[in-house]
């Protein structure tokens, strides 16, 4: 492998960086109970770009990888910016207010976290962007699991699952676009090999929520008194009906059409500004307010006020301002070789397919835990591993799901990553003001963590493991990609 001939550090200076970080998080998180992760990763950002220098690299270059990881990030701080908007000004244009109506009025409860799982899956299947996807219908499902005295953390563990399912699968993705990039296979292919770990995962997550959305909702236990008044108090405060739907049905016809995702996005909140000002009565001037600084209600219907006070691109400015220090991070562990040590390690050590597989997804996973974004988790183990897998002789098809379900699944799981970052934030969850509790939202987010432990079954059982065709091989020679030799290793199945 080319990565074997670079200065690279030992594994412990590697590790250095990384130990130290996590453990400044664990203190600012579980000791002082503040969940500002910001300083930690500032702290962990300057102690890598010491450790640079120390082993003779100049100031420039570690910048340049800090700042490189950073653009290539930027589409996803765009969508940042662009779903703060959609927030306030559907909520504005009665967008919102309509899907909580409807969907307090026409779903019945017992079946709720299963229905807003497979509605989110289908909107972020049509539109390629779990956070899109989170920041729009997950909101609208929020209201509804508060109707229906659903746990916060219940209503966000199902959203969860279905948006990042969609993006996991969705050829209109980055991230489903980015993994088969980096391993050499087709898009179409890649997604055809993870339909063996998605489809599972989704069907576990399905019958968890239909059992226990009949546990929760157990006989006499919703409140209709409560759902009645949400649903007068929407009722007094916008004009619902079907006109307010149709921002949300600019969004998903452009998606459905293959049209680019930020101008997609972007026609959401053009179209949502027009039916606030000529359906909900609202001026322009409250309209670019709603979009910049969030819509405010003051209803005396405290869920619907805690619920419709939202969004707006300030909204939004504590989630990219904690992306961009984990992006910054994540591009001075790749720039200083920290990254790329620890991986080679873990390559030096396995040599059977079900270790590189499990590896490979655990690698990823760590990648999240560290760098905190799932482009950097998707990228560099991709890259790192693919030669490993040609030269053991199976199909970096296997790469490229093990990647996705270590990267694109678990970033919503990680709080202080992109993805987690960005779902407490566009949910509403409170974190930073002490609900802490809100966090059970990881572990009932079944789909996203099922799909990493049915692969790594997979791989140690060598079901859906397909090994490299002789015109994959002939691919690899004909592009000259790299192969590990293996021929020193006893390699097993």
């Amino acid at each position: 492998m080319a990565s074997e001939d670079k200065n690279l550090p030992s594994l412990w200076l590697a590790l250095l960086p990384v130990v130290l970080t996590l453990g400044l998080l664990a203190l600012q998180l579980f000791y002082y109970g503040d969940f500002t992760p910001h300083i930690p990763l500032i702290i962990g950002l300057a102690i890598t770009a010491l450790l640079g220098r120390m082993r003779g690299q100049v100031w420039p270059d570690i910048r340049e990888g800090v700042f490189h990881v950073i653009h290539v990030s930027m589409p996803s701080l765009a969508v940042l910016i662009i779903v703060g908007m959609i927030i306030g000004v559907w909520i504005a244009s009665g967008t919102v207010p309509t899907l909580i109506y409807y969907g307090l009025t026409l779903l019945n409860p017992s079946i709720f976290l299963a229905a807003a799982m497979i509605l989110c899956a289908v909107v972020s299947l049509s539109l390629g962007t779990s956070w899109g996807t989170v920041g729009t219908i997950g909101l609208a499902l929020m209201g509804i699991g508060a109707g229906f005295d659903v746990p916060v953390y219940w209503t966000a563990g199902a959203v969860v699952s279905g948006a990042f399912f969609g993006d996991k699968i969705s050829p209109l993705s980055d991230t489903t676009n980015l993994a088969p990039a980096v391993t050499g296979v087709t898009v179409f292919d890649h997604i055809q090999n993870m339909l063996p770990t998605t489809v599972p995962a989704m069907l576990i997550a399905l019958t968890i929520y239909i059992g226990a959305g009949f546990m929760l909702m157990g006989e006499g236990e919703t409140s209709f008194d409560a759902i009645n008044a949400i649903t007068s108090g929407l009722q007094d405060q916008f004009v619902i009906g079907l006109v307010p739907l149709l921002p949300a049905l600019v969004v998903v016809g452009l998606a459905v059409t293959k049209q680019p995702p930020l101008p997609s996005l972007f026609s959401g909140v053009l179209a949502g500004g027009f039916v606030a000002i000529f359906w909900q009565g609202e001026g322009l001037h409250d309209v670019f307010t709603y979009a910049q600084s969030g819509f405010a209600i003051e209803t005396g219907v405290s869920d619907i006020d805690s619920l419709l006070n939202a969004g707006g691109i300030q909204s939004m400015m504590w989630t990219i301002s904690l992306m961009l220090i984990a992006l910054g991070f994540g591009g001075a562990l790749e720039r200083t070789g920290c990254l790329e040590a620890i991986i080679n390690a873990i390559i030096k050590r396995v040599s059977s397919f079900g270790a590189v597989q499990s590896s490979a997804i655990a690698t990823s996973f760590a990648t999240n835990v560290v760098a905190g974004d799932p482009y950097i988790s998707i990228a560099l183990p991709g890259r790192m591993y693919a030669p490993l897998y040609r030269g053991i002789g199976y199909s970096t098809l296997n790469l490229s799901r093990a990647v996705e379900e270590g990267g694109t699944l678990m970033s919503p799981l990680i709080p202080w990553n992109a993805g987690g970052a960005f779902v407490i934030t566009a949910l509403g969850l409170g974190i930073m003001d002490g609900n802490l509790e809100n966090l059970l939202y990881i572990p009932l987010a079944f789909a996203c963590w099922t799909a990493p432990v049915i692969g790594v079954f997979y791989a140690l059982t060598g079901l859906f493991s397909p090994k490299a065709t002789d015109d994959e091989r002939a691919t690899w020679k004909d592009q000259n990609e790299d192969v590990k030799d293996m021929s020193g290793h006893a390699l097993t199945a």
